[in-house]
């Protein structure tokens, strides 16, 4: 056999939340939440309760603490309190007098399961002092004026908590690799503050460990771990799930790793931003250390004020500058409606395109010309650019902080281009608004080589080893600039609407669209009707002839065979339902607009209604602002209200409490309404696909859905020469508009 052709990619799929084994510091058992049976148990669980583990595994929790000191009915009374109350977390650590020894017992639910688990108990006194230090933690937090002070004291705080030796609070870049950002360490100790650490050091499975159990201890790198028991006939494919244990072992990549560090205990604490891993508080010790559960609690505590602060201030950054970005978009549009003349409204007047975005350089091609703002490349170099953006699958904007890496012909031009934003203004005339920022160049120190060795075992296994030296290693980044920001990249959007609506206005008389293209579009829709239309005969058949089945020969059939036949019926209303999306979709390029005046309020009221019928059993409300009326098709203007409405609520399922917002505003020449909620949100770099047809958000697709609603309402915006754009953020607000021309539309059918 040859042996398996490793890349970096292996560690990311090493299972290490199913490791089957403990750190042998603690004792573990699992049982079943009915009847307290014992399911899996350490086999160092002997030294705890004097039996053997492979004779607990059957048995009741009775059973196992007969020999003891501890009465049963003390643990049966936490598991049944646990249960009925599911707050296992706030309920820990329980402590407990067992053979003459205080543990601390921590208890968790996981997979059908209830794990316990056994700690040793630290020094009371430690307690008092942890909260003192906690006190005065909320205090720094306060009171430290830059962010550097407050990632100082929190490292400081979390040593003294801890006793470990080396404190560090560790930051992850947008490429997942670290860089050591606050240090605080005994004096005998080489310094790491200012190190970058690759991002393989933790790999994708240990990052999404660390948003679930913001706490890992590690005491002894050199101690045997305690194997899992499981009873002969448990599933091999069943491994009891450790995610959630504060007892689970360590992978033997990464003990490889600790020890060619020079530690023997580690522990890391998460540091979260909007529910993302931000960074770690990673605590290394040159001897084993255990610290117990209360004051891994209180080091949490600590990381959680930080977390909070981090959120505080970036939210205040954030908006300081998506402030200022949206009124300069502000002024592009009011300037876009004043003029009509796209050139000079971007670039001409003393609020230009180079405004709303932190760049040093934006470009303009527009009817076949280029106009330059700022530091930019040459006008070779743009068109080249531009040419290959039509290569590209970009359909609405494009932003990189790394454009050589994607266009290596940027090399060239990298010190004042390195960072590309782009909005698509048209790519078959070879339109487009750019915005450049110059190159960052960086010297990056690393902690060793990042590059993990390869070695290979005495059977020819090729295996990835960790680095045996971290020394200092030093490399300088190119062709990188600062990166995009969520705010620029959400004005730019909005901006690109802005220009298309009134290049759409300008169309029947500046830019004729090409015959064949035209004609092309409308054999699609004809072609997509055509087909649409003759599917949905042969599918009622489908469905037909499963009722059939089920209702005549039903009593006669197997249960997979009845199941098998209620899928089909179920499949063949999922697929009609597509049908008529599609068929509504395709006759939005030929039915007329009736354009008249609507009360919005009703319109919206009976929406509303709807949709707290089918939302019932949920907490929900629906709140309907302001309501000027529109001029619009009734039957468009419902469908494009229902979805956006609709889809605000179905964002909005995991939110404890749905909150959905509509209101509306009028301005000299527009209707705006705004629909806001308070759902999964997205990230804006997605934004490129929001109005594709079939496409949908990555963090959207656990939700029901076609992909074609919003494409539909993205047509009966264009049908009705208006606009639409939207703002979100993953896990918070999310913010759609659609506006209205006040003056009338034109009512006639095109494709």
């Amino acid at each position: 056999m040859n042996p398996e052709k490793f890349d970096l990619s292996n560690c990311d799929r090493e299972p290490i939340h199913i490791l089957g084994h403990i750190q042998s510091h603690g004792y573990l058992v699992a049982v079943l939440p009915d009847t307290y049976s014992i399911v899996h148990a350490s086999d160092n669980i002997v030294d705890l309760v004097g039996i053997e583990a492979d004779q607990l595994l059957g048995q009741s929790i009775s059973m196992m603490l007969a020999n003891t000191d501890l009465p049963v009915n003390t643990v049966v009374e936490l598991l049944n309190v646990g249960r009925r109350n599911e707050l296992w977390e706030t309920m820990n650590p329980h402590r407990l007098s067992l053979n003459g020894k205080n543990w601390n017992l921590i208890i968790h639910q996981n997979q059908e399961l209830i794990i316990l688990e056994w700690e040793p108990i630290g020094d009371d006194r430690n307690i008092i002092i942890n909260q003192q230090l906690i006190a005065q933690a909320l205090t720094e937090v306060q009171s430290s004026r830059t962010l550097a002070e407050l990632l100082k004291n929190t490292a400081r705080r979390v040593k003294v908590i801890t006793g470990f030796d080396r404190v560090m609070v560790y930051r992850f870049g947008a490429d997942w690799h670290g860089k050591v950002v606050a240090e605080e360490k005994d004096d005998h100790l080489e310094p790491f503050l200012g190190l970058h650490y690759p991002a393989t050091d933790i790999p994708r499975q240990a990052r999404e460990l660390y948003k679930i159990n913001l706490v890992r201890l590690i005491t002894d790198v050199n101690s045997t771990p305690a194997r899992i028991l499981s009873p002969p006939d448990w599933p091999v494919d069943h491994p009891l799930d450790l995610t959630y244990s504060v007892l689970r072992a360590v992978s033997p990549v990464h003990i490889e790793y600790l020890k060619n560090m020079g530690v023997q205990a580690s522990m890391s604490i998460s540091l979260l931003y909007r529910g993302e891993l931000w960074g770690l508080i990673s605590c290394h010790n040159t001897e084993p250390r255990f610290v117990d559960y209360p004051a891994r609690q209180a080091a949490k505590f600590v990381s959680q004020l930080l977390s909070s602060a981090l959120e505080f201030r970036k939210n205040k950054e954030d908006q300081i500058s998506l402030l200022q970005y949206q009124q300069n978009g502000q002024q592009l549009h009011a300037q876009l409606v004043l003029s009509e003349d796209v050139v000079r409204a971007l670039t001409k007047l003393p609020v230009t395109a180079l405004h709303v975005a932190g760049a040093t350089g934006a470009a303009l091609l527009f009817n076949d010309k280029l106009y330059q703002l700022g530091q930019t490349p040459d006008e070779k170099s743009i068109r080249a650019l531009a040419d290959w953006m039509g290569t590209t699958s970009s359909e609405t904007f494009l932003e990189t902080n790394q454009l050589p890496h994607l266009y290596p012909p940027a090399e060239e031009f990298r010190a004042v281009g390195s960072g590309l934003l782009t909005i698509v203004l048209s790519r078959e005339m070879g339109e487009y608004l750019f915005w450049f920022k110059p190159e960052r160049i960086e010297e990056v120190t690393w902690a060793g080589n990042p590059n993990k060795p390869m070695t290979v075992d005495e059977d020819g296994t090729n295996r990835l080893s960790p680095r045996k030296s971290f020394a200092a290693w030093t490399e300088l980044v190119h062709s990188t600039s600062e990166p995009w920001t969520e705010a620029e990249i959400s004005v730019v959007v909005k901006l690109r609407e802005d220009i298309l609506q009134v290049v759409t206005r300008q169309a029947n008389e500046i830019r004729l669209l090409n015959q064949r293209l035209q004609l092309a579009y409308e054999e699609l829709d004809a072609f997509s009707y055509t087909v649409s239309h003759d599917l949905r005969t042969p599918l009622s058949s489908i469905r037909c002839y499963a009722e059939i089945l089920i209702e005549e020969y039903g009593p006669d059939l197997t249960p997979d065979a009845q199941s098998l036949l209620q899928k089909v019926v179920d499949s063949t209303d999922r697929m009609r339902m597509m049908i008529r999306h599609i068929l509504y979709y395709s006759r939005m390029g030929r039915s007329e607009l009736d354009a008249q005046p609507i009360d919005m309020h009703q319109l919206l009221a009976g929406i509303r209604e709807e949709i707290m019928v089918t939302t019932k059993g949920r907490s929900i409300s629906i709140d309907i602002g302001d309501t000027p009326s529109i001029t619009a098709d009734p039957t468009m203007a419902i469908q494009l209200f229902s979805n956006l409405l609709s889809n605000a609520a179905k964002y909005t399922q995991m939110a404890p409490e749905g909150l959905v917002w509509v209101t509306g505003s009028q301005t000299d020449d527009e209707v705006i309404y705004t629909i806001e909620d308070n759902g999964i949100g997205f990230d804006m770099k997605q934004a490129g696909k929001m109005f594709d047809l079939f496409k949908r958000l990555e963090n959207a697709r656990g939700y029901e859905g076609s992909g074609v609603g919003l494409a539909i309402v993205k047509r009966i915006v264009n049908r009705h020469q208006g606009k639409i754009w939207f703002h979100s953020e993953p896990n918070q607000v999310t913010t759609f508009s659609v506006s209205f021309p006040i003056v009338p539309v034109v009512s006639k059918a095109h494709g």
